[in-house]
Order: structure tokens, then C-alpha cells, then sequence
């Protein structure tokens, strides 16, 4: 059973917060480009992987939600 939680967050004026880390983003790069040469990643590696994309689409849904708020703030 799915269980819904509401999170209230203070949204920051530069919504460039919300992009991944370069860091991240550069091991995720390295991860995906070992699975296109080889085919398939070791588990851990895979796991490591399904795990930073899914925070990089959870860090994309709150940036353009923080979009979203702020052209209709901005539209009153």
C-alpha cells in the first residue's frame, strides 16, 4: 500500500541547486558508459547506478516543480 507524505521545503531563489553534483554526475557518465562497452554492469555497479538516477530524476522533478511554483507566483 502506497503511503503519501507532503514535504514542505523552502525553495531557494537559484534553482541551480537542484542539478546534480558534478561529481555524481561524472561517476554516473563512467557507470553508463562501462554498461554501453561491456553490456552489463556488476551488480553492485548496477545498483550504484539505478541509485544515482533516480536521485538525479527526484533532484529534475523538484527543480521544475520549483519552476512550475515560480512562473505562477510570478503570473499574481
Amino acid at each position: 500500500m502506497a503511503h503519501k507524505v507532503l514535504v514542505e521545503l523552502e525553495m531557494p531563489g537559484d534553482l541551480k541547486r537542484f542539478r546534480f553534483p558534478k561529481g555524481l554526475n561524472r561517476r554516473l557518465q563512467q557507470l553508463l558508459d562501462k554498461q554501453s562497452r561491456e553490456g552489463k554492469l556488476p551488480a553492485p555497479e548496477k545498483g550504484e547506478a539505478e541509485g544515482l538516477v533516480e536521485m538525479a530524476e527526484m533532484l529534475t522533478l523538484l527543480r521544475l516543480r520549483a519552476e512550475r511554483l515560480r512562473r505562477r507566483g510570478s503570473s499574481k
